[in-house]
C-alpha cells in the first residue's frame, strides 16, 4: 500500500471534497481558501465549524497547511502530489489553443530549430509559464566542413548540413597552424563528409587517420584530430535547451526572496545542469509527467512546478521533451493536454523531417 492510499483510506467522502475543493480553490487563485467559501459550494449542507474539524484533520496528515496570515488552507507539497496522482480531472484540450499550437507548425521551413524555437514560444504564450523545449542532437547527413583561424590557439570547425543546418565549434588548434595545413585538413575531411551524419564521420575519420597518416600533413591530422574532439566532447552537441517565456515567471507582485529562486533556476537551465538527468526521468515512461517542487532537484529551489513529455522520432526513440514551468499552483488539469498535445506535435514534425 502506498503511502497515497493510507492518506486515501484515512478519509472519508466528506474529507475528501473538502480537499479537492481546497486545492481546485488555491489553484485556480492562487489564494488560501477558508471554510465559508466551501460551505457554499459543497455538496452537502454542512456547518462552517464541521469543515473547518476536516480542514485541522487535513492539516494534521500534512495535506493542508496555513498561512499565518489567513483563516484559509493552502495545499502543501504533498497534498497538490496526492491531489494530481489520484484527484485531478484533465480536460481536453481547449480549441483555441489547439489552433495556436497547430499554427506554428504551418510553416514550411527546414529549419528544425527554428520551428522548435517557435513551439516553445506558443507553448509559454498559450500556458502563460515559461516553456522548456529539449532538441534532439542534429543528425542531418553532412554537406560541407570547414576550418577558420581565429587566433593562434583558437579555430572554428563550421559544419554545413545538407539540410541548411550549420553549427559552429570552437576548439584548440595544433600550435604552428598555417593557412594551407588548415586546407589541407577541411579538403580531406570533405572527401569523406558528405552523405554521411556527423557520428558516422567521425567513426570513419578515425580510421582514416590511422590508415594514411603517412600522406596526411601531420599538423593537418591533429587539425583534424582536434577537430573532431571538439565534436565529441561538447555537450552542446547531445541536445539545445530552448527557455521562452521566463517574463512570465517573473510578474509584478513577485517577492524579491522569489525572484532570486527563480534567476536562480533559469541559470541552472542555461548552464544545463542535470539536464540529462531529467531527461532521463522523463525516459521512465512516456506520456506527460509531473514533478512538483523539490521532487527535482533542477526546480525544488524556486519552488517552481514541471509539467513534462518526451517526444519520440519515427523509429519510436524518445529524442527530446517539452515542458512548461509554472508556479506550484499551475492549472495542472489544463496544461497536461496542452504538453501532451505539444509533444505529439513535435514528434510528427521531428519524423516528418
Amino acid at each position: 500500500m502506498s503511502d497515497h492510499d493510507q492518506l486515501f483510506s484515512q478519509m472519508n467522502d466528506r474529507s475528501r471534497e473538502v480537499f479537492r475543493r481546497v486545492v481546485e480553490g488555491y489553484l485556480d487563485s492562487g489564494e488560501p481558501v477558508g471554510s465559508r467559501s466551501l460551505t457554499r459550494t459543497l455538496s452537502e449542507q454542512v456547518s462552517a465549524a464541521t469543515i473547518r474539524n476536516v480542514m485541522q484533520d487535513l492539516e494534521f496528515l500534512g495535506l493542508l497547511d496555513s498561512p499565518h496570515v489567513s483563516a484559509g488552507r493552502i495545499p502543501t507539497q504533498l497534498g497538490l502530489r496526492m491531489f494530481v496522482d489520484g484527484l485531478l480531472e484533465v480536460r481536453d484540450l481547449d480549441e483555441n489553443d489547439r489552433e495556436k499550437l497547430d499554427a506554428t507548425m504551418g510553416s514550411n521551413t527546414q529549419d528544425v530549430g527554428g520551428l522548435l524555437d517557435r513551439v516553445g514560444s506558443a507553448l509559454s504564450g498559450v500556458t502563460h509559464g515559461a516553456s522548456l523545449v529539449l532538441t534532439p542532437k542534429h543528425e542531418a547527413p553532412l554537406k560541407h566542413v570547414e576550418f577558420v583561424s581565429l587566433s593562434q590557439d583558437k579555430a572554428l570547425v563550421v559544419i554545413v548540413f545538407a539540410d541548411g543546418h550549420v553549427e559552429n565549434r570552437l576548439f584548440t588548434p595544433p600550435p604552428g597552424q598555417t593557412p594551407s595545413s588548415m586546407r589541407e585538413a577541411a579538403n580531406f575531411l570533405n572527401a569523406f563528409a558528405e552523405g554521411r551524419t556527423l557520428s558516422e564521420l567521425q567513426t570513419v575519420m578515425t580510421h582514416e587517420i590511422k590508415r594514411r597518416r603517412q600522406e596526411l600533413d601531420s599538423l593537418a591530422a591533429q587539425l583534424v584530430e582536434n577537430g573532431i574532439a571538439s565534436w565529441s566532447s561538447d555537450t552542446d552537441n547531445s541536445a539545445r535547451l530552448i527557455v521562452r517565456g521566463r517574463a512570465n515567471l517573473l510578474g509584478e507582485e513577485t517577492a524579491e526572496d522569489e525572484l532570486e529562486r527563480i534567476r536562480e533556476l533559469f541559470d541552472d537551465l542555461e548552464r544545463k545542469r542535470d539536464i540529462a538527468e531529467f531527461l532521463e526521468l522523463t525516459e521512465a515512461g512516456e506520456g506527460v509527467r509531473i514533478f512538483i517542487g523539490s521532487e527535482n532537484k533542477l526546480f525544488s529551489l524556486s519552488g517552481s512546478s514541471l509539467v513534462v513529455s518526451p517526444y519520440m522520432n519515427a523509429d519510436r526513440k524518445i529524442v527530446g521533451a517539452v515542458g512548461v514551468i509554472g508556479p506550484t499552483r499551475l492549472n495542472y488539469g489544463r496544461i497536461v493536454p496542452i504538453v501532451d498535445y505539444t509533444a505529439q506535435l513535435v514528434g510528427r514534425l521531428i519524423t516528418d523531417r
